[in-house]
C-alpha cells in the first residue's frame, strides 16, 4: 500500500469500525450504547443514515443523546462527502489535463 492511502470513507466502514469511532468520538455514550450499535450490526453505510427517530428504535431514549449522537453523525456525514467531493475533483483534474 502506498504511504499516501487515503482514509477510508466511512460508508465503507465494517461495524467493528463504527464501534472503534463510536468509542472516539461519543466516548460518553459509548458503554451506554456501543451493544445497540454492534446487536444491530450498524456499518458504515448504516451509521451515516442514522436519525434521531432511528436512534430511538435503537433504544436510545434519552433526547439529549440522541442529539449529541446525531451532531457527530452529521459531522462524519459532512466529513465523508468533503473527502468524496476532494476524489472527484482529483479524478477531474487528471482527466482534463
Amino acid at each position: 500500500a502506498s504511504k499516501l492511502a487515503r482514509p477510508k470513507i466511512c460508508y465503507h466502514w465494517t461495524v467493528a469500525e463504527v464501534q472503534k469511532w463510536f468509542k472516539r468520538h461519543c466516548s460518553e455514550y459509548y458503554a451506554l450504547y456501543a451493544h445497540y450499535f454492534s446487536e444491530h450490526e450498524i456499518n458504515g453505510k448504516a451509521l451515516v443514515g442514522l436519525s434521531q427517530s432511528s436512534l430511538l428504535r435503537l433504544g436510545i431514549t434519552n433526547a439529549e443523546h440522541r442529539d449529541a449522537l446525531c451532531r457527530q453523525i452529521l459531522k462524519l456525514r459532512l466529513k465523508a462527502d468533503i473527502m468524496e467531493m476532494r476524489e472527484i475533483q482529483m479524478r477531474h483534474r487528471i482527466t482534463s489535463a
